[in-house]
């Protein structure tokens, strides 16, 4: 089990700062939904934790600086599901889930039986079976989405970044998706971090939010602390019901501004 903590994490682009100051500490097994407007910050912060994006402040994992760790170690820690997924070309969809192996083959070596028959039940839980022979590049949006959160659920990493994991997806599949990783989290500890647009599932599927806008975060906590109305309608700029249901589940329903 695998704790992450940003202190006082910032990004800046060409000048212009897309972070501000971020700190927050996400527990062993815990699920952190980061939430907000276009342009809030999001993608970036979860860009600063896999390195691709410099960043000031400091990535703890388990305490010790992630900027310490090999780009081997890293990925064996992190896995990465990123908002526009490009996969590579003539590769079938079980090859290219199998490349969430490779953090754990060692040089000139070849992935075990072992990592074959985790790809195999990661195929079958998330009812891949169909795409499992095609060409990815034969695959719409949607399937290709599935495959990259299945490449990532296979690389068995104790951190997983989900950055929009769910928005090409129909909602059968966004279920499936988000249940697996739910269930996975539960089972063995994993740490989750999101990114999401789609507020009402945020809200199900994470212990807490945290609302980012202009790169701030100015609002966090559990999901009937942020997902208020008035909270909405000042970063968002929307009008919004939210409903309680009996089971607990917020409910983010627009309103409409316009008569038929």
């Amino acid at each position: 089990m695998t704790s992450l903590a940003f202190e006082n994490v910032s990004v800046q682009y060409d000048g212009r700062t897309a972070v501000h100051g971020f700190t927050d500490t996400i527990k062993p097994g815990e699920w952190l939904c980061i939430i907000g407007p276009n342009g809030a910050g999001k993608s970036s912060l979860l860009r600063a934790i896999t390195g691709v994006t410099p960043h000031g402040g400091r990535i703890l994992v388990d305490g010790s600086p992630l900027t310490a760790r090999s780009s081997r170690r890293r990925a064996q820690l992190i896995a990465y599901v990123p908002q526009s997924p490009v996969l590579p070309s003539g590769m079938t969809g079980a090859e290219y889930v199998l490349l969430g192996r490779n953090p754990f083959v060692t040089h000139f070596g070849h992935e075990s039986a072992l990592d074959h028959s985790m790809v195999n039940d990661v195929i079958s839980r998330l009812d891949l079976a169909d795409l499992a022979q095609r060409d990815v590049d034969t695959l719409s949006g949607g399937e290709r989405q599935r495959l990259v959160i299945a490449r990532a659920i296979a690389q068995e990493a104790p951190i997983l970044l989900l950055d929009e994991p769910t928005s090409a997806l129909d909602i059968g599949h966004q279920q499936q998706a988000l249940e697996l990783v739910d269930k996975l989290r539960r089972e063995h500890g994993l740490t989750v971090v999101s990114a999401m647009h789609d507020l009402t599932l945020a809200g199900i599927y994470s212990d807490r939010l945290a609302l980012m806008h202009a790169g701030h975060r100015v609002a966090h906590g559990p999901a009937e602390d942020v997902l208020r109305a008035e909270t909405l309608g000042e970063f968002y700029g929307v009008s919004v019901r939210v409903h309680r249901e009996d089971d607990g589940t917020i409910v983010v329903v627009p309103n409409r501004t316009s008569l038929r």
